[in-house]
């Protein structure tokens, strides 16, 4: 005899696992930050693990030890959202068991990692490792989420010059 409940927890922790596994990077809302941010992860033992907050890494904006967080993850080749959770942030203690367990499976995923081989000694030094276990799945949005997007010092792209297609053609007519 099965019950709905347990069915349905069921079905949503084995949604929020796979979306969460497959997608490269989640948008992450801390109950401290006043925006998402999108963060790489990687999903281990029934949480999305992340670093940063060191130099050289991504920014934790808003997540807090023992904090609430809501966690969107999008389709990788559609771009939707698939599922949007809430979870509860764990700081990990560096060289505790679970700490170890998790670095091991970021520094895998770790891209273009400054340091190398030196990567999980200055994790433990300067940076945060964060455990979001997932609480449950979030109702959908009402209307849209649209947002500004982040200050940054980047610039945006300026116009392109008049005589700039003209100087393409020339080359194409030349080749």
């Amino acid at each position: 005899m099965t019950s709905e409940p347990p069915a349905r927890a069921l079905f949503d922790q084995a949604l929020i696992e796979e979306a969460t596994k497959k997608s490269g990077l989640i948008w992450v809302r801390g109950d401290q930050a006043p925006a998402a941010r999108p963060l790489w992860h990687v999903w281990h033992d029934g949480a999305a693990c992340l670093v940063g907050d060191g130099p050289g890494e991504q920014p934790l904006t808003g997540l807090t030890d023992g904090g609430a967080a809501e966690v969107a993850v999008k389709s990788k080749d559609k771009g939707g959202r698939v599922v949007t959770w809430r979870a509860t942030a764990h700081r990990l203690a560096p060289g505790s068991p679970e700490w170890e367990a998790a670095v091991a499976e970021l520094k895998g995923k770790r891209l273009n990692a400054p340091g190398g081989e030196e990567i999980t000694a200055r994790w433990a030094r300067e940076c945060a490792v964060l455990r979001l276990v997932p609480t449950g799945v979030a109702p959908p949005p009402a209307g849209s989420l649209a947002e500004p997007p982040l200050p940054t010092p980047a610039t945006t792209r300026s116009p392109v010059p008049a005589a700039l297609p003209r100087l393409l053609a020339r080359r194409r007519k030349r080749a």
